[in-house]
């Protein structure tokens, strides 16, 4: 069964970009939310294996979704993908239940490693 990441930033241009990088990168299916609220909506029907969130969103934060899609049936692993990677500490990222914090500053290189990364078969 194809992978799916659901790409959620409140920033358009970003969400354009990150989507266009996965899609041009992975095989995977990509979708995107707006902020957290249509993150937790859309992931009822798009149910994605992974969803790179953006931490700073009106309506629901990026931490609050996470620790909403971590009591799901079918929790998706969570990358936080943000301009504010100094401020959540591992234990704030450890209790939002968090695959891996990456720095938009590290760029997409990393982030596109690290998604392939967490969607290994094997991982």
């Amino acid at each position: 069964m194809m992978k799916r990441v659901l790409v959620v930033d409140d920033n358009e241009v970003i969400r354009l970009i990150v989507r266009s990088a996965i899609e041009m990168h992975t095989p995977y299916v990509v979708n995107e939310a707006v902020d957290g609220a249509d993150a937790l909506q859309k992931s009822e029907t798009f149910n994605p294996d992974l969803v790179v969130m953006d931490l700073a969103m009106p309506n629901v934060n990026g931490l609050d979704a996470s620790r909403t899609l971590k009591q799901s049936e079918h929790p998706p692993q969570v990358v936080l993908f943000t301009s504010h990677k100094g401020v959540v500490s591992q234990s704030e990222a450890d209790r939002a239940g968090l695959s891996a914090v990456v720095s938009k500053s590290d760029g997409l290189e990393t982030l596109i490693e690290e998604v392939q990364h967490l969607l290994q078969p094997t991982h």
